[in-house]
């Protein structure tokens, strides 16, 4: 049988909806997309030959028109607690990171959207590199994917390298995948997305009518701190991102989690934590993530603070009102932290080059 050839699309970046209109359009089957869609996401393949429900030219047409994204795992990094790490490698020789973090009730996946990171936070590995490229919505579903030989997925959180809202479009396609019903079928409250505070993804996002969980990376409780952080806040001070974060709440009616790590002798003084509680409390229901800064490779300066240290933080924000959790680290041993594993593989080519 011959079908018309047109452009290829690769089949993880197709949202279940639009399965039968793109086969309609090339000649092709429209009865089958369900059969494609089961194939894809409740047997999991990897490959459009291990599709044996559907017939063999079919499947030939579906490797020449919507192919399957190649990738591979070359490393993978496991802690004692059961974290583990994976380094997810793709045809353009360019890698990322995705963590698996296991627990009584749920087992989480950390996705990256983008190889590298442009955003320059001072202790994160990912962007230690600068940002190399931006992942199609493909390779995005690829680490989902990748995750799912190691158990099912009950959460997503959008927090691994990159910045999401400089991704915005082909995160949200793959999102919308991940949540869609006939997809992987991942609720749309168990996927959060982390942004360190580009403020023109706010709106977009409050516009698009889902029910994702948003976090925010605030890390300082003032402009001179955070903008030595991070240079985002030089964009986008904070004042500025916390009215954002204030329509967006209103708009939405969701809630908005800021993550705050804690580093030793940076942004970990009593005033800091009494500062950080009135910077919140401008937000309507925010809550915060209070966390240990995990060790970086590139800057030993920074220092993990003392359990002390963390419980007065905890202290003075729950009496200020503040929704407060203490995370504890996760996978330490595994260089769990965003961007190390990358980090340590490139050095590691470096130095085989030199």
């Amino acid at each position: 049988m011959v079908y018309y050839t047109a452009m290829k699309k690769p089949a993880w970046s197709i949202l279940p909806d639009e399965w039968k209109p793109i086969l309609t359009d090339r000649g092709l089957r429209a009865f089958r997309a369900d059969q494609i869609l089961q194939s894809l996401y409740r047997d999991m393949i990897l490959d459009w030959d291990s599709a044996t429900t559907l017939p063999k030219d079919f499947r030939e047409t579906l490797k020449e028109e919507f192919p399957l994204t190649k990738f591979e795992v070359t490393a993978v990094s496991e802690s004692a607690d059961g974290t583990k790490k994976l380094l997810i490698t793709f045809a353009d020789g360019e890698s990322v990171e995705t963590v698996l973090i296991p627990a009584r009730d749920r087992f989480t996946q950390c996705i990256s959207t983008q190889v590298g990171c442009a955003m320059g936070c001072a202790f994160c590995a990912s962007g230690a590199n600068g940002l190399v490229r931006s992942l199609k919505a493909d390779e995005i579903v690829a680490q989902y994917m990748a995750a799912r030989a190691y158990g099912d997925i009950t959460n997503i959180v959008v927090m691994g390298m990159g910045e999401p809202f400089m991704n915005y479009d082909e995160t949200m396609r793959a999102l919308k995948l991940i949540n869609a019903g006939k997809g992987p079928n991942v609720g749309a409250r168990h996927i959060t997305i982390s942004t360190c505070g580009v403020v023109p993804g706010f709106e977009k996002l409050s516009q698009e009518g889902l029910q994702f969980e948003l976090s925010v990376s605030l890390h300082a409780p003032n402009n001179e701190i955070r903008s030595t952080l991070m240079p985002v806040n030089r964009s986008w001070p904070m004042e500025e991102l916390l009215e954002t974060c204030a329509r967006y709440t209103k708009a939405t009616k969701r809630i908005i989690t800021f993550e705050y790590t804690v580093v030793a002798g940076i942004n970990d003084s009593r005033a800091n934590a009494e500062e950080l509680a009135r910077q919140v409390r401008r937000v309507p229901m925010a809550k915060v993530n209070l966390i240990p800064l995990s060790p970086v490779s590139h800057r030993p300066d920074f220092k993990t603070p003392d359990e002390q240290t963390m419980l007065m933080f905890l202290d003075v924000l729950m009496k200020n009102g503040i929704q407060t959790m203490l995370r504890r680290s996760r996978g330490k041993d595994a260089d769990a932290a965003c961007g190390q594993l990358r980090l340590r593989r490139i050095r590691q080519d470096d130095s085989t080059c030199a």
